[in-house]
């Protein structure tokens, strides 16, 4: 596992959770999306306009509702694994609108557009997937860097392979976020896909500073947002 996420930039970890105990946290995330979800609709500046178009539930919401999901990702066991598969020791984000994020895709032409991770380690959990010839899948380019002025995505797309996964209901997958181009392939009709990501530091990110107001899961009206239509 550690061999293929070093070299693909993502591992398949299901084996990892036991199936209680992702079937508790889809019903959480269920729950808080009915009380909490805010729609966003906008392209983003810093990853090129690439278009985020999604319900969410944000960090700091999670966080103050729902001792599953912070227990979960403060547990000694799940970080010590992922660490394995990392090589590396995971830390708590240091920035606590990245912690979590809780995402629905539910309209046609819903994606999460090409974009890279502030924050080295992520953990998806696809609480809800479409099926195959719906969207929804992910795609990747391992390998890359995130220019937030210049972030030449096209340019990495031409001149690299991209990957391309389907996970189905239940699965969960550990990315390396910041070095791994990634989106989701659009909706093409009305459907429901459900993920909860947790997100991790390195090293490295603790001794950096972030650039760019674009934080757009926050809040739809950062600096580097768009309207879709401009």
């Amino acid at each position: 596992m550690a061999q293929h996420f070093h070299r693909y930039g993502i591992v398949t970890v299901t084996e990892l959770i036991r199936e209680q105990t992702r079937r508790e946290v889809r019903a959480e995330a269920e729950r808080l999306l009915e009380k909490y979800a805010e729609r966003r609709d906008l392209r983003l500046k810093t990853t090129g306009y690439t278009r985020r178009s999604m319900s969410v539930v944000p960090s700091e919401t999670i966080a103050g509702n729902s001792e599953l999901v912070t227990s979960i990702y403060a547990d000694p066991e799940l970080l010590a694994a992922l660490g394995d598969i990392a090589g590396e020791k995971l830390h708590p984000c240091p920035k606590e609108d990245e912690e979590f994020l809780i995402t629905r895709q539910e309209q046609r032409g819903d994606t999460h557009g090409w974009h890279w991770g502030d924050f080295s380690f992520a953990l998806i959990w696809i609480l809800k997937a479409p099926p195959i010839d719906v969207g929804g899948l992910l795609q990747c380019v391992p390998h890359t860097e995130w220019d937030k002025t210049a972030p030449r995505i096209h340019q990495y797309l031409v001149d690299n392979p991209i990957d391309t996964y389907y996970f189905a209901t239940g699965d969960l997958y550990f990315l390396r976020t910041d070095t791994t181009l990634h989106r989701t392939i659009p909706l093409n009709q009305d459907a429901t896909r459900i993920i909860l990501n947790m997100t991790w530091a390195g090293a490295r990110d603790l001794r950096r500073e972030l650039q760019g107001d674009d934080r757009w899961w926050e809040d739809a009206d950062v600096s580097a947002a768009a309207a879709l239509g401009e």
